[in-house]
């Protein structure tokens, strides 16, 4: 499928009024709030091609139904990729990370979709094409229009291609494990020193630390022991991984919450009330099953909560009544249809909403993509 042809289907859907719904590789097609089905679906996984790379700028454009896994490996012919690690980055594709804006561990480093996408091409629901950022020197309506796609959930346009700021793939790797009782004052430390972590990840049962260091091989090698006796110095037990051993610790944390029955709940919150967080939790959630991983120093939980629904409920309402407005929130990621009945799968507005619906209705006025779907329902 070529950028014009989606415009063709978009553009016809939106002229008889039929809703749309744009998927990828459905790696994400839970996440949000219970939506009608829509009358036409149309997938981008035939737009699957890297459009341009021009690695002597740290730049590419690809299409938004390549998977990251298949772009990444494409880069790395020049040692180049883009530094994103979601959930299922093997299967995900670049549309539905951007329009999630998903992350994982490196986000620490590296940011989110919205800290590293340049430019857009989108079409819009009345098959309008629309280019923005970039190499592209001309914005359209004066928006950001890049950083607009990322977490819309697809409910603006259809992103087509998407331009992404590149990285250097590292030629070395590795984590210090620390095992801690409380990870408050070695997450501080680490955020105090000189260290250039590129992940500092937080994980239960046990309670421990993933600190991620990428760099060439001396520079990995001494900041992994500098951070090793940083952390035997407040308290913790620290282990340094390399090569396979490294691999495996990954691939198991990239498992976690998602590999488990129940619940996920991602929870945004300032760095320093992730530890109390994770205390209140181990205080309260004795009867169930639970997990927690996340950006310890980004302040970004995933925690998983078994349980019936009600009791699911519970607790997403008692950790929202924590997060006062501006410190944090509570959004419901994968759910029962009880749960997210029982309960709002965004939570708390504020005073985007009017803005956000604002925009909704100059992007599509009908409410025909992907209704429902977007944020507190948009």
């Amino acid at each position: 499928m070529t950028t014009s042809e989606l415009a063709a289907a978009l553009a016809d859907a939106s002229a008889n009024r039929r809703t749309i719904a744009i998927e990828g590789a459905g790696t994400k097609r839970a996440w949000g709030g219970t939506a009608p089905a829509a009358d036409v679906c149309i997938s981008t996984r035939a737009m699957n091609r890297v459009i341009e790379h021009r690695h002597g700028d740290l730049t590419a454009t690809v299409q938004a139904g390549a998977s990251l896994a298949d772009v990444n490996r494409d880069l790395a012919r020049h040692g180049q990729w883009i530094a994103l690690d979601p959930p299922f980055g093997d299967r995900a594709t670049i549309g539905g990370i951007v329009a999630t804006n998903d992350s994982g561990p490196r986000r620490h480093r590296f940011g989110a979709p919205r800290d590293q996408i340049i430019g857009v091409e989108l079409v819009r629901v009345d098959g309008v094409i629309a280019k923005a950022g970039g190499i592209v020197v001309k914005n359209v309506a004066g928006y950001d229009l890049g950083r607009l796609m990322t977490g819309s959930f697809g409910t603006l346009a259809a992103i087509a291609t998407a331009t992404f700021k590149l990285y250097p793939i590292p030629p070395a790797s590795r984590t210090v494990t620390i095992e801690t009782s409380n990870i408050a004052p070695i997450v501080s430390a680490l955020a105090a020193s000189q260290l250039t972590p590129t992940a500092v990840e937080v994980a239960t049962h046990p309670l421990r630390l993933l600190v991620r260091f990428e760099s060439i091989e001396a520079a990995a090698d001494q900041q992994a022991a500098e951070a090793a006796h940083l952390a035997d110095t407040h308290g913790g037990r620290a282990t340094v991984a390399s090569g396979a051993e490294e691999t495996t610790l990954w691939e198991a944390h990239a498992g976690r919450p998602w590999s488990g029955d129940g619940a996920v709940l991602k929870l945004t919150l300032m760095p320093a009330d992730v530890a109390p967080t994770i205390a209140s939790l181990h205080a309260t959630l004795w009867d169930v099953e639970w997990e927690a991983v996340g950006r310890a120093a980004v302040g970004v939980l995933m925690l998983r909560v078994g349980g019936d629904a009600a009791r699911q409920a519970r607790l997403v309402e008692s950790l929202r009544a924590r997060l006062p407005q501006g410190r944090g929130s509570l959004v419901i990621v994968r759910a029962s249809d009880d749960l997210k009945r029982a309960v709002d799968v965004w939570g708390p507005a504020g005073d985007a909403l009017p803005v956000m619906r604002a925009i909704k209705q100059q992007f599509d006025p009908h409410g025909l993509l992907n209704p429902g779907r977007g944020p507190f329902g948009l």
